[in-house]
């Protein structure tokens, strides 16, 4: 593994901690919600970074689909914050979302072709990994509307098919 990749991976790590500490916080469903839309907008931002650089192009498709589904849950958070009249509170886990994936981008920037190509897979097994972890052991548990439960384990079920569809992105690159 090059030197630029095992940095890589050191970011993948540091982005997911903040989604294993939501694990272990008592979150109300306006943090809920923030934490939601941030951390799909990490991976939106993400995805686009990947359109522009990837090289293998089934890896651009899966860029596209992570900026397709991830805004479509965007919007249905929105949308339904909208609706129970909620307005979404910035929280330390969300705060720290933004910065680490700020980190991550800046860090798959400046890789090109396949080390770019890998780096962005392996970011986004571990992304997806704590995603569905939080959701399971924090998210859904703690929220209180039925509406936000049901949303959250719509996108809990998106999000494992991206983690497989990732593992089975990696496992190719090897």
């Amino acid at each position: 593994m090059n030197r630029a990749v095992q940095r890589f991976a050191l970011v993948t790590v540091l982005c997911v901690v903040p989604l294993a500490a939501a694990a272990k916080a008592e979150l109300g469903d306006a943090q809920i919600v923030h934490i939601v839309v941030t951390a799909n907008q990490v991976d939106v931002d993400a995805g686009k970074l990947a359109l522009s650089k990837a090289r293998n192009g089934e890896i651009k498709q899966f860029a596209q689909t992570m900026i397709t589904d991830h805004g479509g849950a965007i919007k249905a958070a929105t949308d339904l914050v909208g609706k129970l009249k909620v307005t979404p509170q910035e929280n330390d886990t969300s705060k720290a979302l933004v910065k680490d994936g700020q980190d991550a981008r800046a860090k798959l920037a400046k890789l090109d072709g396949d080390a770019f190509d890998k780096a962005y897979v392996d970011n986004e097994v571990g992304y997806h990994a704590a995603v569905v972890k939080a959701l399971d052991d924090t998210l859904i548990p703690n929220a209180q509307n039925g509406e936000l439960q049901s949303l959250l384990t719509s996108v809990r079920g998106v999000a494992a098919a991206h983690l497989e569809h990732a593992r089975q992105l990696q496992k190719s690159l090897k």
